[in-house]
């Protein structure tokens, strides 16, 4: 008995090394875009007298890249802190909806694990997993696990290298390095739009985005975000029986 046990156990092991380490390939495209946002996070930090170990120390606990322009905008401006929490809670309510969209790809996990899991869940790592565990029709912590560790320790040592350049790089807009979060973005949209669902709540999305603007101000972007993805629920209900791929 002994001998079966121990060949069923390594096998698990190494192919829960093996799920991890296809979790880490599939974060480089992540890692290639949180590179030069990260050091235009950390130039920024430093711009505004953020040591690297503050700078890191956000990174680290907060770990959300919009929330973290926006804090760091808010503190170069004087707001209090209860208004940047505040702020940056709102700006990351997105991460409800993204924990709600894995959840069916991840029953029986324990909720101590699928806790930590949630922690590493940005608007990269929750599409590139998406996509994969919607292709394999099933989820993987261990694959989700290399994909969120490797983007987040990228983030993390980024940020970090920015704040030590500091001043000594020029502005980030001079560099084009402000452009680098909407490019990602665009770049994972584009990934994203395999399935005619997914192209009409990417559009409902965007005149929502760019409409609302007049009448809902600065909520237009979140009220976006939530409108197309109780459409985008509906709608996959709705065509599930049948396959809608883009011919």
């Amino acid at each position: 008995m002994a001998g079966p046990v121990q060949d069923t156990t390594a096998a698990n092991a190494g192919s829960v090394r093996q799920r991890f380490w296809q979790g880490m390939r599939l974060a480089w495209p992540v890692v290639m875009g949180y590179v030069p946002i990260g050091l235009a996070m950390g130039v920024l930090a430093a711009n505004i007298g953020l040591s690297p170990f503050e700078t890191g120390a956000m990174s680290a606990l907060v770990y959300a890249g919009a929330s973290q322009f926006v804090a760091v905008a808010l503190l170069e401006a004087g707001a209090p802190g209860l208004s940047i929490v505040a702020t940056t809670f709102l700006v990351n309510l997105r991460h409800v909806l993204m924990s709600a969209a894995l959840s069916p790809f991840l029953r029986g996990v324990r909720p101590g694990v699928l806790a930590a899991l949630g922690f590493f869940i940005t608007d990269e790592t929750f599409a590139v997993s998406h996509g994969e565990f919607s292709r394999r029709g099933h989820g993987d912590p261990a694959l989700f696990t290399g994909l969120a560790l490797t983007a987040y320790l990228s983030w993390l040592l980024s940020t970090v290298a920015g704040a030590w350049v500091g001043g000594a790089l020029a502005a980030p807009e001079a560099l084009g390095l402000d452009f680098a979060l909407p490019a990602m973005f665009i770049g994972l949209l584009v990934g994203q739009l395999r399935e005619r669902t997914s192209l009409a709540v990417a559009v409902m999305a965007a005149l929502i985005a760019a409409g609302g603007g007049k009448f809902l101000g600065g909520w237009s972007v979140m009220a976006a975000a939530m409108i197309a993805a109780a459409a985008g629920v509906i709608l996959k209900r709705w065509t599930a029986p049948s396959t809608d791929a883009i011919s």
